[in-house]
């Protein structure tokens, strides 16, 4: 039996989590992209986890590059495509849980920094970021999870909802909501629809596409803060066994032996917030035998085979390492950004159109 990790610093000292953090730097373009490895396609979900991370290591200014490259590359109708690949796009289409999250990284600088100027230059971008995302809500509160682009116009809306995806879009709209508030321009529109979100995720998971062979479908309602306390305890237990190997860290797909470094990291987040520390610790410590030279990770490992696969070192899960140190160690005012103590509260379930009765209070988070 392994012995019990009690601190951090067992894991990774603040050095090494400085020297991920440049290397995150060391891979970004020279206009601020910050793709999955070198030569790969940037999104602008994992490009702004890696800002995030940036800002945490204290390489602020490639993180206001990146900041700039979101601003720069977003849609008149508040999206970004999917795939941008050195300069160019390689997929027009738009995510609604992508265009959100830059609502998160902008208020976790904020957290960090107290940079008003810089939260009063990306609001407008944030803004409309969010109003394109609460425009795809479904009736039944999930957010669809495209929507094509053809010939430079927006094409058909995809309408199912994905729920890793949604999850993280309920984080987003409470982050929206917080900067709102922070600026005295409140968005009661973002409420509205984060009640009915919240409540899809949890109350209607059997709406959202089944992706449950994913580990990302199993955490990310909890990682998201819409499944909280008991309920969040309860979740997190119900595929501990088909998706944790012990030593190692967390399979991205059940049916595969494949470990991955972020998705255990986003994992080790998710546990941080229900309070559960020393299996969030443990984890951590697992998956260490991902890290390379100059403080790179590798993205996973199949283990039958004892390779380290793909073969290449990826920017998000050297930024989901960096975020969970951070809020083991609450070592900056950010390390709670995953917890939610600093966001806008829970949404109350207002205007459900789903069938269900409203109700004044959210149903299931502590």
């Amino acid at each position: 039996m392994q012995p019990e990790v009690r601190a951090v610093h067992d894991v990774l000292t603040w050095a090494q989590v400085e020297e991920t953090a440049s290397s995150i730097a060391a891979m970004q373009e020279p206009d601020g992209a910050i793709p999955w490895t070198v030569g790969e396609h940037t999104d602008v979900w994992n490009h702004v986890e890696s800002a995030m991370a940036l800002v945490v290591g204290g390489q602020v200014e490639a993180a206001e590059r990146a900041y700039d490259w979101v601003r720069s590359t977003q849609r008149a109708d508040g999206s970004w495509p999917m795939k941008i690949v050195g300069g160019q796009v390689e997929d027009h289409s738009g995510e609604t849980n992508m265009s959100a999250y830059l609502a998160v990284g902008v208020w976790h600088h904020w957290l960090i920094r107290q940079d008003d100027e810089f939260v009063r230059r990306m609001w407008p971008t944030v803004r409309r970021g969010l109003d394109w995302v609460v425009d795809m809500q479904l009736p039944f509160g999930g957010i669809a999870w495209s929507r094509e682009w053809l010939d430079g116009e927006p094409g058909a809306v995809n309408p199912e909802a994905l729920l890793a995806g949604s999850s993280s879009i309920y984080q987003s709209l409470r982050a929206g909501s917080a900067i709102a508030d922070l600026l005295g321009d409140p968005q009661p529109e973002w409420e509205l629809a984060g009640g009915r979100l919240g409540h899809a995720v949890r109350e209607h998971r059997d709406e959202f596409l089944d992706k449950s062979e994913f580990s990302m479908d199993w955490y990310y309602p909890v990682l998201g803060g819409a499944v909280r306390g008991a309920a969040g305890r309860e979740l997190i237990a119900s595929r501990w066994d088909t998706f944790v190997e012990p030593g190692l860290g967390i399979r991205c797909v059940s049916r595969n032996p494949w470990v991955t470094g972020a998705e255990t990291c986003e994992l080790v987040l998710a546990l941080d917030a229900i309070g559960d520390r020393t299996r969030a610790l443990q984890l951590l410590a697992d998956m260490q035998h991902l890290r390379a030279e100059e403080g790179k990770y590798f993205t996973g490992y199949v283990f039958p085979d004892d390779v380290n696969w793909p073969a290449e070192h990826t920017t998000y899960t050297a930024a989901a390492v960096i975020l969970a140190a951070d809020a083991l160690s609450h070592t900056t005012p950010g390390s709670g950004i995953m917890r939610g103590t600093t966001l806008a509260p829970d949404f109350a379930e207002i205007g459900l159109e789903c069938g269900c009765e409203s109700a004044d209070q959210v149903a299931g988070v502590s």
